[in-house]
Formats: C-alpha cells, sequence, structure tokens
C-alpha cells in the first residue's frame, strides 16, 4: 500500500502551526516529519492535528531550540532517538510504522557561520555529529528504513545557486560535503529525491536575508529524503513544494515528499 511522506524544517511549530495545519489539510501526507520545533513535546499543539487525522506521533523537545516530531496517520512506535556528539540537543526520533518502515527525522546542526572548528565550535560540532551518523549507519547497517530532515548540507553542484561563490560558506563547504557522503555511503542510503530528478537545480531553502527571495531564487537543497537500498525502488513522485516559501509568515524551508508503494 502507497504512502507519501514529507520533511518540513518548520522553524516554531507554534509560531506555525496554521501552516502545519494548512499542508495537513492541502497535501495530506501520511507521515509528516519536522525539524527545528523550537517546543518542549509537551507544548506541540497536537489537539489541531490530530482534528485532521494525524492522532499518531513521537518527538523529541526542548524550549526555543531544535526539536523533531513525526505525525502520522498510519499507526507507529517509537524506536528511540541518538544524541550524536554528545550535544545533549533534541535533533533525532525514530518510529517503526506499521508496515515495518523505520523513519529517522534528523535535525543536524546548522554550523554556525565560519566554516572552520579552531575558531568556531558550532561547525566543529556539525561535523563530529555528521560522522556520529555515519559510524552508526556503518555499524548497524539500514534496512526497510528512510531517513529524512534538514540535515543542513547542500552536496551537489546544483544543489545550490552558486556552488563556486558557495564553497566556502558553511552548508556547501568541501568537508561538509564529504562527512554527508561519507554518512550516505555508510548506510548505503539512496537520495530518493536525486533518484527521481536526477538533473537541475533543486533548493528546498531561501534565506529571510533576501527580499525577494523567489526572484533571487538563491537557494540550497538542505532537506532530504533517504532510503535503504531494499526499499528505495519503491520510492517515486518527489516534490518539493516550494510554493509554501511564500505562504503569510513562512519558514525558510520548503517541504519535501516522496511516495513509497510497499
Amino acid at each position: 500500500m502507497p504512502f507519501t511522506l514529507a520533511t518540513w524544517n518548520i522553524n516554531s511549530v507554534r509560531l506555525r502551526a496554521g501552516l502545519v495545519e494548512r499542508l495537513l489539510r492541502e497535501e495530506a501526507p501520511d507521515v509528516l516529519c519536522l525539524q527545528e520545533c523550537k517546543s518542549p513535546v509537551d507544548k506541540i499543539p497536537v489537539e489541531a492535528f490530530e482534528a485532521l487525522g494525524y492522532v499518531h506521533r513521537v518527538a523529541r523537545g526542548q524550549k526555543g531550540y531544535n526539536g523533531v516530531a513525526i505525525l502520522s496517520k498510519i499507526p507507529l512506535r517509537e524506536t528511540g532517538s541518538f544524541d550524536f556528539a554528545g550535544l545533549g540537543h533534541a535533533r533525532h526520533v525514530a518510529a517503526e510504522l506499521e508496515n515495518g518502515v523505520t523513519v529517522h527525522n534528523f535535525y543536524v546542526p546548522a554550523g554556525g557561520d565560519k566554516p572552520d572548528r579552531t575558531i568556531n565550535e558550532k561547525f566543529g560540532q556539525k561535523l563530529d555529529y555528521v560522522s556520529e551518523m555515519r559510524d552508526h549507519f556503518r555499524d548497524s547497517r539500514p534496512e526497510k528504513a528512510i531517513l529524512v530532515g534538514d540535515l543542513n548540507i547542500a552536496p551537489r553542484e546544483d544543489d545550490v545557486w552558486s556552488h563556486k561563490q558557495l564553497l566556502r560558506v558553511v552548508s556547501h563547504t568541501p568537508i561538509e560535503v564529504d562527512h554527508l557522503n561519507a554518512a550516505q555511503e555508510a548506510g548505503s542510503w539512496v537520495d530518493v529525491t536525486r533518484a527521481d530528478i536526477p538533473e537541475g537545480p533543486l533548493y528546498s531553502w531561501w534565506s529571510y536575508r533576501s527580499p525577494d527571495w523567489d526572484a533571487a531564487d538563491k537557494g540550497r537543497r538542505l532537506d532530504h529524503v533517504w532510503a535503504s537500498p531494499d526499499i528505495a525502488g519503491a520510492a517515486h513522485s518527489s516534490r518539493i513544494l516550494r510554493s509554501v516559501r511564500g505562504w503569510d509568515q513562512p519558514s525558510d524551508h520548503a517541504p519535501v515528499f516522496a511516495t513509497f508503494d510497499l
């Protein structure tokens, strides 16, 4: 039976609860993974989501920062969370759907402004976090699994508006790309979005700093959907819902969708 999954950095689930409701009404994914919820779990406005049929959920939260949640129409059970790099942050939660698929929802650290761990602790934390993702999936190879989230790295040249200009900008530096590629390779993860849309510019984030983000189109593909190789062939219909970036008081990210025939 097919199911559709979406991932979206919401940048405050309480501030933008209405946008989440709109997405659930208009697009109705079976599973919605949210990042940067910026809310303790008990403060997430679940009643509004439950009214739309999303009665199943798992979440990790903290006040004002980070936070991840999985909202689902499909029954699920929580399978745990990782604290990679020992940061004590709510950056991962996992759940198994009733069809046996495990969904990992990640919010990788952004990494600060300077791509140099000797002067920027946050950049070092980001690299360490992704390295521990690599080590985990190397030692525990994923099966029947989907990994989604704001990974805060745009790996390909056509995942950014200007490869040359962003080579020294956090999110597209060679060391970050190498770390992300190593994590992907360690688990033999398949980049579902690029398997469906193999060529051409593709972005899921546009800065708030741009006065006309749509016309300038200086985007980056920071949000990803990966699948373990045993189910990657069942994925199709990938898309980034760019129009959501233009909603009133939007997140700076747009949701990414994929459908799986499982």
